[in-house]
């Protein structure tokens, strides 16, 4: 396959993977695991998957500074250029703006996938022929474009897009209506028998002139403070000057900051088996189970009159288990967590609580 010298990809990998605790870590947060035990970590299968269609040199990452070694060893072959350091986390607008000002002083007139780094994409074939396609509409029309993914459940861990089916000017491709963060239960029923509502990938597709176009309009605060350094970016100055930068940056997403806001939005809906594994609950889902629909990755775990529950230990422990349903149980070396696996979405509000008492633990 021929590659677009002008196609760029940036993968944001500067996460915390709270929600994956006490297997993710601030010192080794969820993109940078085998979660899923493939032999490759998330970040690795994203890289390889953009690869196929993005050169490799162009490919970004933006990561936090304390996972630069884990990054060059997991992808020893992205440049030093392309490791794009934030000094603290910010959220998803400033990432993105940092990544598009450094990019418009190397090639103006690139067109960017932005993705997240811990996804999981069953079909790849179809994940790319999807990103194909929103490349040349976002080229073609001059819009932001992003994927919706056909529901397959009323999750309620998920932002939804609303399209607007009466405007759709080609197959597959739709205006969006509405962004609607996580609904309730309740609401994400309405949405998905509706037929309208697709879940927020997370998945952005633009042209660097139509997202600088957009941070001037809706977040021109952010785009004063990154855009001052067109004169650094690429050299030996850009980490000073990002410092900097970040220290007077305010936290917010790109969904909020511009995404809701803006009226030149379009989506391309498709199905590729996709998930964003937020929690552990969306690994349980995905993951093959037993007949008892318990999941359980070693054959230390010795279990009794236990149903529809998640058991992960460590190799060298052998755990034994009883008399539950539906409970996650996580074991590592320092650490153990109990809880009911339909509450997994509040492990990082847990979490949180928890580490008051003792940081030494994330």
């Amino acid at each position: 396959m021929t590659k677009n010298k002008n196609h760029y990809c940036i993968i944001m990998a500067g996460g915390a993977g709270v929600r994956f605790w006490p297997l993710s870590r601030d010192r080794h947060p969820k993109q940078f695991l085998d979660i899923l035990g493939t032999g490759k970590t998330f970040i690795q299968q994203t890289f390889e998957r953009f690869e196929k269609i993005i050169p490799k040199e162009n490919i970004l990452v933006v990561i936090g500074e304390s996972h630069l070694s884990l990054i060059k060893k997991q992808l020893p072959d992205i440049i030093d250029e392309n490791i794009l350091i934030e000094p603290v986390r910010r959220n998803t607008a400033p990432c993105i703006a940092y990544a598009t000002y450094k990019l418009l002083a190397k090639n103006p007139d690139a067109t960017v996938v932005v993705s997240p780094s811990d996804h999981l994409i069953l079909n790849e074939n179809v994940f790319i022929e999807t990103v194909q396609k929103c490349l040349t509409t976002a080229e073609k029309k001059k819009t932001m474009v992003t994927i919706g993914i056909k529901p397959t459940r009323p999750e309620t861990g998920y932002g939804y897009i609303q399209i607007n089916r009466k405007d759709s000017a080609e197959s597959g491709v739709f205006k969006v209506k509405t962004f609607t963060e996580k609904p309730n239960i309740e609401m994400a029923k309405i949405f998905v028998e509706s037929g309208e509502f697709f879940w927020n990938s997370g998945i952005f597709i633009w042209s660097l002139d139509t997202i600088k176009k957009s941070f001037d309009e809706y977040l021109p605060d952010i785009a004063e403070l990154l855009s001052a350094g067109a004169d650094v970016y690429y050299t030996s100055g850009e980490k000073d000057f990002i410092r900097n930068a970040y220290s007077e940056c305010r936290a917010i997403s790109i969904d909020f900051g511009i995404m809701e806001k803006a009226q030149n939005v379009d989506v391309v809906c498709a199905d590729f088996g996709w998930s964003d594994l937020g929690t552990w609950n969306s690994l349980f889902l995905h993951k093959a189970k037993d007949e008892l629909k318990n999941l359980t990755d070693t054959g230390n775990i010795f279990t009794e009159n236990v149903k529809n529950s998640m058991i992960k230990a460590s190799l060298n422990k052998f755990v034994v288990v009883k008399d539950i349903d539906n409970y996650l149980i996580v074991d590592t070396d320092d650490v153990l967590l109990i809880c009911p696996k339909a509450n997994d979405n509040d492990i990082k509000k847990l979490v949180d609580e928890a580490l008051l008492k003792n940081r030494k633990y994330f």
